[in-house]
């Protein structure tokens, strides 16, 4: 007969499948406490140690002041005792999570402050492609990207590009060798844009990689080429002469997700002041409000950023306005946990999009995207607008139109930024439902 195994011995095996590990030291007490106490198995640690980790995120009181309110509430006894507090605890935190999220008046430190080592070679990976998000279950844009840099320094809690690159980014110094051996069609139109896998200004022009960009576009009269960014490092953009068909966008949100959840980047102010910089030097800019997160002032904060851009842009200067929520593949959730820090992106109630992604309900998403489409009134029919990986259901019910296929989708796209001439054969069908 083998020598029986411990309980504590068990659950040191079990630990290491948790997050058990990196929650707070009390955290970590009251877990490992509740285990021996209950004989947790694996998977109700798994379950308890995630618990403990969201309300630690959130700051909300810890674990120990929830269980011990469960264990004075609960009436059952014996074995079945266990599981109705693992099963009454995971429907209090559903309940807290779907509720629209408070932030407090002295925002969130978000994770420990990280330095990202920025790598300059040549590369012999491609930097062009399609990007990632690309579905025929959801109405894409057909967005093509170019990743001149591979990782960020700016520490956004909901960040997926921390996820697979870590503290480290790729810088390709190769670049204007890679635009050139890109083949293209010359006569389709081309949306690419660099921002996918790094913001696309913050790392200036090292190397001539704006330089290389512009080339690139002037080359391809058929491309729009976006920068994308949180930042309003503008600098290197202004010492050069821009073609028509580069976009800069801007990344908005509101002052309260900036300070609580973008740490590290740009204020909304300076962003919209950088935006404003270049449109007044007559190139034309873009804006996302993307991810729109569900909190509880949103309605109104969302609203003003909304009455700002039309105050202080006119349609003329905008090529277009995307919206996309909160959504996260479930390897960037898990790690977002990991990292710890205060941050309150994941209290949100979690379903399940056309892809498995973990986002907002369709209910919530069309309050969102509806209200702030509906406070850009003065932009409608002259600004395009779109929203960022969802059904042809939700922009129905925000747009009133859809596109039967990401095709039309496209070329529509190109229509209403400018990339119409017959000679290129980018003349777009109407959308369905169309403005």
């Amino acid at each position: 007969m083998g020598k029986a195994v411990s309980y504590a011995e068990k659950l040191e095996r079990m630990e290491g499948g948790t997050l058990l590990p990196v929650l707070a030291s009390a955290d970590g007490e009251t877990v490992r406490r509740l285990a021996t106490e209950y004989r947790f198995t694996f998977q109700e640690l798994r379950q308890v140690a995630q618990a403990a980790r969201d309300l630690e995120m959130w700051g909300e009181e810890p674990l120990a002041a929830w269980w011990s309110h469960l264990e004075r509430t609960t009436g059952t006894n014996g074995r079945e005792r266990k599981k109705v507090l693992i099963r009454t605890l995971d429907r209090q935190l559903r309940e807290l999570a779907s509720e629209a999220k408070d932030y407090p008046e002295e925002p969130l430190a978000g994770q420990s402050p990280r330095q990202v080592r920025l790598i300059e070679s040549e590369t012999p990976r491609q930097v062009f492609g399609r990007c990632a998000a690309y579905s025929d279950k959801t109405v894409c844009c057909g967005l093509h990207t170019i990743d001149a840099v591979m990782g960020c320094a700016f520490r956004c809690s909901y960040c997926t590009i921390q996820t697979f690159y870590g503290d480290r980014a790729e810088l390709v110094t190769d670049l204007a060798g890679k635009l050139d051996a890109i083949e293209l069609d010359p006569g389709r139109f081309y949306h690419i844009g660099t921002g996918q896998a790094s913001d696309s200004l913050l790392w200036g022009n090292r190397h001539g990689m704006l330089d290389a960009l512009c080339d690139f576009a002037r080359r391809h009269p058929n491309v729009l080429l976006e920068l994308k960014t949180k930042s309003d490092n503008v600098g290197d953009l202004l010492e050069l002469e821009l073609p028509g068909n580069l976009i800069c966008s801007w990344s908005l949100n509101t002052d309260t997700v900036i300070r609580n959840e973008e740490h590290g980047t740009a204020s909304l102010d300076r962003r919209l002041g950088a935006a404003r910089t270049l449109a007044d030097r007559g190139h034309r800019v873009a804006f996302h409000f993307h991810p729109m997160v569900y909190f509880r002032a949103w309605r109104r904060e969302y609203g003003a950023v909304a009455d700002r851009l039309t105050r202080e842009f006119s349609p003329a200067e905008v090529a277009f306005l995307s919206m996309g929520s909160m959504t996260f593949i479930r390897p960037v959730a898990r790690q977002i946990r990991r990292r710890g820090g205060e941050t309150k992106v994941l209290q949100m109630a979690m379903n399940e999009d056309p892809h498995g992604k973990l986002t907002y309900s369709d209910e919530v998403k069309i309050d969102l995207y509806g209200s702030l489409y509906g406070r850009l009134r003065a932009w409608h029919g002259e600004v395009f607008c779109y929203l960022c990986m969802e059904t042809a259901t939700v922009w129905q019910a925000v747009l009133g139109r859809s596109y039967a296929t990401n095709e039309l989708f496209e070329r529509d796209f190109a229509r209403h930024t400018g990339f119409h001439t017959r000679s290129a054969g980018l003349v777009a069908e109407n959308p369905v439902g169309g403005e």
